[in-house]
């Protein structure tokens, strides 16, 4: 199947090897095409910006929607007057990205006809001490690496150094410049060390220097405040943020630095065993972006943003952003947005706690999308029909890309298709999230109300049909039913009945098998698979609140509830308590390590209208006197010897702590162990081991 044919998902232009567009004064657009030859030529095009209203100005729109009337400009500034102008008296709407306007006027997207290895990856690590660079490490996708080793106390060296990286950069031609950090810490160090040294970084295609504005990213709760660098030319990819992103939904990683996402990725670099070099650095983080970048590759491919832009656009921006190409594309009117309210989500809920042996469980494949097909449910406002066909074509294609992958010969292929369709995974999902979207034009509360509402009312027949069966539920979450089977069940015969229950549509699979189950609260539980390893989801049992070594403790106890050994797992307080007081533990499992959830600035105000306590975090980043940002980490350890006391008052830097004179807070951390146990006591009094079955 060539699924790059669908004009609606993948635009309606099939200019090939795109790999970047630049908005160039007054009202044209740089394209950079690959050529046969592996040159990348400049291509300059005009467009006329545009922004809808609903006014009397302008082309007229068919459809009969509020926003019914297209007015186009001359140049990007004329555009930017009128449209301000005319939204004093009218409903307008634009989009304020040059490129974004292009790609969605002209119907074209980057990389068509390439694979995520015709990029050209370029990846930059650094070495400093409080002197300035002491190395900068440089590799690329083809297997090149190279390092330039600074001459202590040189200026003239680190100097060499910065210019030596730019012209790799102009030699090489990378399309992508990958770092770990890359915004708030290298970047940002190499901007400020070249303004010290009175040189520039041309990193730009045509020699444009590297800029950066402040800006800020949103990434599920956290806000994270950065500067954003650009580069004319060519895309900026930070592994930091991409590790953030897939955090969202696996919740598996104990950090962000790195070493430790490297080694949880299974890709960390063998050679730094006997210690981190700057070419660790870049090969890790060459590893990383190939493991974590092809969705957003293929994103690309779909959506009408630069590569770097859309790693950062949410979701449901990129569905509003198919919407809006379309509608544009056939000269259609727009609704306005959505009257937003709240309404009911998801059905949640637990029937059984404790550990339970033999767990199996059940999901209706992509719920919501599912509900939406079956149903016929679509957004009031899609008078053209896209959102059920775009989300039917996008449940065929991968399905299709699925089964391709199955049969694939090579890895390459087959990574190519597994990107494909964990792509159209997350945009069928998507779907349901776009109609409870604020800023969604298309976007319908009320059908999302009636979607969730349906939801809710197939799972609870299901809960009931399986009771029925003699199953015993034991919680219902997004991630669907778990239930102990009744004695002797088929898992085939059990799936075949629970779908002839449901409506046509609506598939139901039974995918997993657990040896024991701990069941906490609503939405906290611990899960022991068949292989003898371990999936812990929920705060309650698994949060980055928690200091380290209290995190081990209770991974350590729920194991040992699984196992069937709640004597050991009751015992276990005692041993982390002997190894605190014997000063075992070394300041990277004591230390909190915490995300600033706001400016310090803005603390400070808060501060001093009372408007909320003071924060360990917070009172170290001020006192440390460094420039600390909204979503900066900041690890830190209690002094003293209470254990109550004041935390910000006791608080130091875990930078700051000498091994050979331990000032850790034993008692401190003691009553932290002693008050987690207790909360956990009662699934550990059991006399007896628990059978598992």
């Amino acid at each position: 199947m060539n699924f790059g044919e669908n004009e609606q998902l993948f635009g309606f232009d099939p200019l090939p090897r795109v790999v970047a567009a630049e908005f160039a004064e007054p009202n044209a657009i740089d394209l950079y095409v690959r050529q046969a030859d592996g040159f990348t030529a400049r291509v300059r095009e005009v467009f006329q910006p545009f922004f809808w209203c609903a006014g009397d100005a302008g082309l007229e729109l068919s459809g009969g929607l509020p926003l019914d009337r297209l007015v186009r400009c001359d140049s990007w500034a004329e555009c930017q007057a009128t449209r301000s102008e005319a939204a004093s008296t009218m409903p307008t709407f634009w989009l304020n990205d040059p490129v974004q306007q292009y790609l969605t006027q002209s119907g074209r997207t980057l990389f068509k006809g390439m694979l995520f290895e015709d990029l050209r990856r370029m990846q930059v690590g650094l070495q400093t001490d409080e002197n300035g660079l002491t190395a900068i490490a440089l590799a690329d996708s083809s297997g090149w690496e190279e390092v330039f080793a600074v001459q202590p106390g040189l200026v003239e060296s680190e100097r060499a150094a910065l210019e030596w990286l730019s012209a790799q950069i102009a030699e090489r031609d990378p399309d992508v410049i990958e770092g770990h950090n890359l915004f708030k810490v290298d970047l940002a160090f190499l901007a400020a060390r070249a303004k010290k040294l009175k040189t520039k970084l041309p990193w730009g295609r045509n020699g444009e220097v590297l800029k950066s504005r402040p800006s800020r990213l949103q990434i599920a709760e956290k806000t994270i405040q950065y500067p954003k660098f650009v580069v004319p030319g060519r895309h900026l990819v930070d592994t930091w943020v991409l590790a953030q992103y897939y955090d969202v939904s696996s919740r598996e990683l104990e950090s962000f630095a790195l070493e430790q996402v490297a080694q949880h990725f299974g890709v960390a670099d063998k050679d730094s065993a006997d210690g981190r070099t700057a070419l660790s650095i870049v090969r890790e983080t060459r590893a990383l972006a190939a493991a974590l970048s092809r969705s957003y590759f293929i994103q690309a491919q779909i959506f009408p943003y630069n590569y770097q832009d859309v790693i950062i656009r949410g979701n449901a921006t990129k569905i509003d952003a198919l919407f809006l190409r379309e509608y544009l594309r056939r000269g259609h009117s727009l609704p306005d947005y959505p009257e937003a309210r709240p309404f009911e989500g998801g059905y949640t809920d637990i029937f059984k706690t404790g550990v339970i042996p033999n767990v199996w469980h059940c999901d209706v494949t992509s719920l919501y999308p599912s509900v939406i097909l079956a149903f016929g449910y679509t957004p009031a406002g899609d008078k053209l029909d896209l959102f059920r066909n775009l989300l039917s074509e996008l449940r065929t294609f991968r399905v299709a890309a699925k089964a391709e992958m199955r049969k694939a010969e090579s890895a390459r292929e087959r990574s190519q298709l597994d990107a494909l369709q964990s792509t159209f995974k997350i945009l069928i999902n998507s779907f349901y999230g776009y109609l409870g979207f604020a800023q969604g034009h298309f976007a319908d509360f009320d059908v999302a109300e009636t979607v969730t509402a349906k939801g809710r009312e197939l799972l609870r027949l299901m809960v009931d049909w399986l009771g029925k069966q003699g199953a015993e539920v034991i919680e219902i979450d997004t991630d669907g039913i778990y239930f102990h089977p009744p004695e002797g069940a088929d898992a085939e015969v059990l799936q075949k009945g629970l779908t002839a229950e449901l409506p046509e549509g609506i598939d139901v699979e039974f995918d997993e098998r657990y040896t024991a189950m701990f069941s906490y609260k609503a939405k906290n539980y611990a899960l022991l698979h068949e292989d003898g390893s371990m999936s812990i989801k929920g705060a309650a049992l698994k949060s980055r609140g928690m200091e380290p070594f209290l995190r081990d403790y209770l991974e350590q106890f729920v194991r040992r509830l699984l196992e069937g050994k709640p004597r050991d797992a009751g015992g276990l307080r005692d041993e982390v308590e002997g190894r605190l007081r014997r000063g075992e533990f070394s300041i990277e499992v004591l230390a909190k390590t915490e995300a600033l959830q706001d400016s310090v600035a803005s603390y400070q105000k808060k501060i001093s209208a009372s408007s909320r306590n003071r924060a360990a975090a917070f009172e170290l980043a001020i006192k440390s006197g460094r420039d600390y940002q909204a979503g900066d980490q900041v690890s830190y350890y209690i002094t003293g010897t209470k254990k109550k006391v004041v935390a910000y008052e006791n608080a130091r830097l875990a930078s700051e702590w000498n091994p050979e004179a331990r000032d850790e807070n034993v008692e401190y951390y003691v009553g932290k162990l002693h008050e987690l146990a207790k909360k956990f006591a009662e699934f550990a009094e059991s006399p007896d081991d628990l059978p598992l079955l």
